[in-house]
């Protein structure tokens, strides 16, 4: 099965960037970033088909968020830069294993592993 352990979540101040990483083995089709702050739902952030690179984005974070993956050390990355306290959460990878792909990459697709989320904190 696919295995995914996030890391690089931290504090910083509004303005600034951070890194995060998910180690990432086994994955096909799909793989995203959500977030969820507390009381809130779950929401998707961005997404890569693995196939091509396509990638997506939810509109609050395009330009300021970059997905890419390193396929030789098996690893996506979310690039976060310009950070606003409402980026404030708990970040999450996610990952899926398709014998086709179809559709896109996005906040609706249902993804069935993920890791266990890693903390960002943004201060004002």
């Amino acid at each position: 099965q696919v295995q995914l352990v996030e890391s690089g979540g931290g504090s910083v101040q509004a303005g600034g960037s951070l890194r995060l990483s998910c180690s990432a083995s086994g994955p096909t089709g799909c793989m995203g970033w959500f977030r969820q702050a507390p009381g809130k739902e779950r929401e998707g952030v961005a997404g890569m088909y693995i196939g091509d690179g396509t990638t997506y984005y939810a509109d609050s974070v395009k330009g300021r968020f970059t997905i890419s993956r390193d396929n030789a050390k098996s690893t996506l990355y979310l690039q976060m830069a310009s950070l606003k306290p409402e980026d404030t959460a708990m970040y999450y990878c996610a990952a899926e294993v398709l014998r086709f792909f179809r559709g896109k990459c996005d906040d609706r697709r249902p993804y069935n592993y993920w890791g266990q989320g890693t903390q960002v904190t943004v201060s004002s």
